[in-house]
């Protein structure tokens, strides 16, 4: 009596996990994918892919480089904002940096995220013919961060210094500010460690509202953001109208041609599809060089 109803247990636990396999493993996975192929849904469940001439050439919904086999950027291309996707735009580690606001100070491993932003920044003010400078960057890229070592009042700030460290600028580098407070300040001594001052970022006096925006010196949340602000795409104009050999105003055209509003009216902010410009570009306006 025992064995059979020990028997019967197992066979209905059998029945179940056969029939849950079939429709879960299956019939789910079937019904999902027919309807996938339904139209207006087959090219979103297929990943977006962008075709010319029959070749894969990017997806709609991840963003890509555009650069030199020496990961130079080319002239005659808009650029894409940051990644921090694996080596960049990589699906499979799709991530941000994880790095927040007070990453400030740079260390043998890594640069902190402010020196990223103002070295990114540099780079594209120099390549678009803009003011590179932001607000807590040296003119050098990198981060205008200061260790102020000394006594502290009850505020914690340091009245006092006894002594001043440009932490971000390596010696023999030239700090950035030559003296904080009437004291001289100092480079810093690869490997020392400074993190017992109060560690000052400087605002200097580069405009509130850099000319470099701030998609261009920063990673998405996801790492595959395939679009640019316009603002971004508007200083670099002039750098692919030149490379191409055109007009300032007929890359402006194919820009607003490839601007998407708000969705909705209402989410989200405008953006420039990168990969759909380029590709009109050389459509229309074909690199020469």
């Amino acid at each position: 009596m025992r064995l059979s109803t020990w028997i019967r247990q197992h066979l209905a636990a059998l029945r179940a996990l056969l029939a849950l396999t079939a429709i879960t493993g299956i019939v789910y996975p079937l019904a999902v994918f027919a309807v996938a192929q339904l139209p207006g849904l087959h090219d979103k469940a297929d990943g977006s892919l962008v075709e010319v001439n029959g070749r894969t050439v990017g997806s709609s919904l991840i963003g890509q480089s555009f650069t030199g086999s020496d990961g130079a950027a080319l002239a005659q291309y808009f650029q894409s904002r940051p990644s921090a996707a694996g080596d960049g735009y990589d699906p499979m580690s799709t991530s941000a940096s994880n790095l927040g606001p007070e990453d400030v100070v740079d260390t043998p491993a890594r640069a902190s995220l402010l020196t990223t932003v103002c070295a990114r920044s540099k780079v594209v003010g120099d390549r678009e013919g803009v003011d590179g400078s932001r607000p807590f960057c040296t003119k050098d890229g990198v981060g205008a961060v200061l260790s102020v070592i000394g006594p502290r009042d009850p505020d914690g700030d340091v009245s006092h210094p006894a002594r001043v460290v440009s932490v971000n600028e390596a010696c023999p580098a030239q700090p950035f500010v030559a003296v904080y407070r009437g004291v001289r300040v100092e480079c810093a001594e690869p490997g020392q460690d400074y993190s017992a001052g109060r560690i000052v970022p400087i605002h200097g006096d580069a405009p509130a509202d850099p000319a470099v925006p701030a998609d261009a010196v920063t990673a998405s949340g996801s790492g595959l953001d395939p679009n640019i602000s316009p603002q971004y795409a508007a200083i670099q104009v002039s750098r692919v109208a030149k490379a191409r050999g055109i007009s300032d105003q007929q890359v402006r055209v194919l820009v607003d041609e490839h601007t998407s509003g708000r969705t909705l009216g209402f989410l989200g902010e405008p953006r420039v599809d990168v990969l759909r410009l380029n590709l009109d570009l050389d459509r229309r306006y074909p690199y020469r060089g």
